[in-house]
């Protein structure tokens, strides 16, 4: 499965203190290219996810009651301790919690604290605050170079694409994978997963299902509208190119002839030198204008994020960092990276995009770099770490939200377009073409004014 937790960030810390430092060191110098990829896992969840994997350690006192167990559960309070955004803990005092959970949850075996555990953070009523077990984690860390054994799906939370309150919703089927050439669409819904339904699964569960190893199968059932079927899909390595791109000639456009397309998947390690090569291609067929869709992208690294809004901008802010503080930190463009800030700029967005994609088209709307055209956006702008624990489990923990350049929480909200498209807009290049080139059609865009602000 070719999977990505939404808007991922990783980098590694020698301990649990060093969280905060993680997120202000990410800064316009450079110092961003130390976190890694974790293209392998699109699970919308709408987050921009920092993954610290760290020994997340806890000098417990000195006690001979203190067993093992005892011991990584507050490893696990810790980290939450530490670094979880919200210093009420949800109108709890967390340190009585933790003495009243010592005396009371069982905790005589590994099931039993991880069951612990997930009882705490439950208290947090933050769905996004969760614990990940061994597997989970080392399958998260895994895909972390782009490339991974599954069916090449991208899947999210269905109220992602049509409000649907169950199952698993498929976001984008990779092109030449096995889902795609079985026909698997965006918006289709995943009911079961070889026979386990997927109405109350977890998502990252789902995402783990879809994986395997290469050459084994799996058995989805899959709805397509109103239509139900059964397929079963032989997993293989799929390899997640985030960058689709084609020129557009438009007849009798005298401005805007030659348009070039940019189709950004995702945000993986390869995503900012992937645009920056689609422009020079473009560019070399003399295109003088471009239209960069995020339609269903649900995020990546928010790295990635950071230098492609540096690439269409020579400054500005891109993103604000916040806590229950107020702003901690600031990203923004000061032209160095810039190969892009002057031609004319459409953006395309839907319900699909999300996280790391809301960012950028935040920073491109707010300032006024970008025409946006679609429909508001997910609406999730929470920011987490992920933490690793010392049995190989670990913790992602909600440490801060963001805000656009003007300030927006997007939180359950979403990027407003500046434009709607019409209803039958296609999401493939060839379809955009086809729909900018023929003035009779449904889905045709005025070329002429595609780029106007008024």
């Amino acid at each position: 499965m070719l999977s990505r937790y939404s808007s991922l960030m990783i980098t590694l810390h020698g301990n649990l203190s060093r969280c905060y430092k993680a997120m202000s060191a990410l800064r316009p110098d450079g110092a961003s290219r130390h976190f890694m990829s974790a293209g392998f896992g699109r699970v919308v969840l709408g987050v921009v996810l920092v993954m610290s994997i760290s020994a997340a350690s806890y000098t417990a006192p000195s006690s001979s009651a203190l067993t093992e167990e005892n011991l990584l559960f507050l490893e696990a309070w810790r980290a939450v301790d530490r670094a979880y955004y919200d210093k009420s803990f949800n109108g709890q005092s967390w340190f009585r919690y933790r003495e009243n959970a010592l005396r009371n949850e069982p905790m005589n075996t590994r099931e039993e604290t991880y069951a612990a555990i997930k009882k705490m953070l439950s208290t947090l009523d933050d769905p996004f605050t969760r614990f990940l077990e061994p597997e989970k984690l080392k399958s998260l860390r895994s895909g972390t170079q782009g490339a991974l054994t599954g069916v090449g799906l991208s899947i999210g939370y269905p109220m992602a694409i049509n409000g649907s309150p169950s199952g698993v919703a498929v976001m984008t089927a990779t092109p030449g994978g096995p889902a795609e050439k079985a026909g698997i669409l965006p918006g289709d819904i995943i009911l079961a997963i070889d026979d386990r339904s997927t109405e109350d699964m977890d998502i990252y569960d789902a995402a783990e299902r879809l994986q395997g190893p290469e050459g084994s199968s799996v058995d989805l059932s899959i709805r397509s509208g109103t239509n139900t079927r059964h397929v079963v899909l032989k997993r293989q390595t799929v390899t997640l190119n985030p960058v689709r791109s084609r020129m557009c000639e438009i007849p009798g456009s005298k401005d805007s002839s030659k348009i070039g397309y940019i189709k950004l998947t995702t945000f993986n390690q390869n995503a900012a030198e992937s645009v920056k090569e689609a422009i020079k291609t473009l560019r070399d067929n003399n295109v003088k204008s471009f239209v960069l869709d995020l339609r269903n992208n649900s995020g990546g690294l928010f790295p990635e994020g950071i230098q492609i809004a540096k690439i269409w901008m020579d400054k500005g802010v891109i993103v604000y960092i916040c806590d229950s503080q107020g702003v901690r930190d600031i990203y923004e463009a000061d032209g160095a990276d810039t190969i892009a800030a002057s031609e004319p700029l459409v953006v395309l967005v839907n319900k699909g995009t999300a996280s790391a994609s809301e960012i950028l088209a935040g920073a491109l709307k707010d300032n006024k770099r970008a025409v946006v055209y679609g429909e508001p956006t997910y609406g999730k702008g929470k920011i987490q770490s992920v933490f690793g624990l010392s049995d190989g489990s670990g913790l992602a923990v909600t440490v801060a939200r963001y805000e656009t350049p003007a300030h927006t929480d997007i939180d359950k909200v979403g990027v407003i377009p500046d434009r709607p498209l019409p209803a039958s807009f296609p999401t493939d290049e060839d379809g955009f073409c086809s729909c900018l080139k023929d003035s009779t059609a449904a889905c045709n865009l005025n070329a002429a004014q595609l780029f106007a602000r008024s």
